[in-house]
C-alpha cells in the first residue's frame, strides 16, 4: 500500500485540494465584485463520511462507455447552493469584506491541513527510522 493511500493522508490530500479550489473560487468573487448581475460562488465542504465508514470502498466503472460525472464549472468538488447574498442595484451580489474573511479563513484552514499533512509523514518516517 502506498504512503498516499493512507486513509488520513488521502481524506488531508483531498481537504487540501478542495481549499485550492476554494481559494480559486473565492478569488473570482472578488475579481468580479464589479461585474453587473455577478453572483458570488462557494464550495460545498467535501463529505467524508463514506470514507470513514467504508475505507476499502472504491468505485469502479464498469463499462467503457460510462461517463464520468462532472460539476458545471469544471471542478471535482461540489458548488454550495446554500447562498443568499444582498443583491445591490446594479445585481451584484458579492461583499468585499465576506469574501476576504472567507479567503483569510481558507488560507488558515489550508495552512492547519497542510501542517497535520507534514507533521504524519514525518511520524511515519520517524517509525520507520528514516528521520
Amino acid at each position: 500500500m502506498p504512503i498516499s493511500d493512507i486513509p488520513i493522508l488521502s481524506m488531508l490530500r483531498v481537504r487540501m485540494q478542495w481549499h485550492q479550489e476554494r481559494q480559486r473560487v473565492l478569488a473570482e468573487n472578488v475579481a468580479n465584485a464589479d461585474t453587473p448581475d455577478y453572483r458570488a460562488r462557494d464550495l460545498a465542504q467535501p463529505d467524508f463520511e463514506h470514507a470513514l465508514q467504508s475505507v476499502s470502498l472504491t468505485l469502479a466503472r464498469t463499462d467503457a462507455n460510462h461517463i464520468g460525472g462532472a460539476g458545471g464549472s469544471g471542478s471535482q468538488f461540489a458548488e454550495d447552493g446554500k447562498l443568499h447574498y444582498e443583491v445591490r442595484p446594479r445585481g451584484n451580489a458579492v461583499s468585499h469584506e465576506d469574501e476576504m474573511l472567507k479567503l483569510a479563513g481558507n488560507q488558515m484552514d489550508y495552512d492547519a491541513a497542510a501542517s497535520l499533512y507534514t507533521h504524519s509523514l514525518a511520524l511515519i518516517k520517524t517509525a520507520l527510522g528514516k528521520s
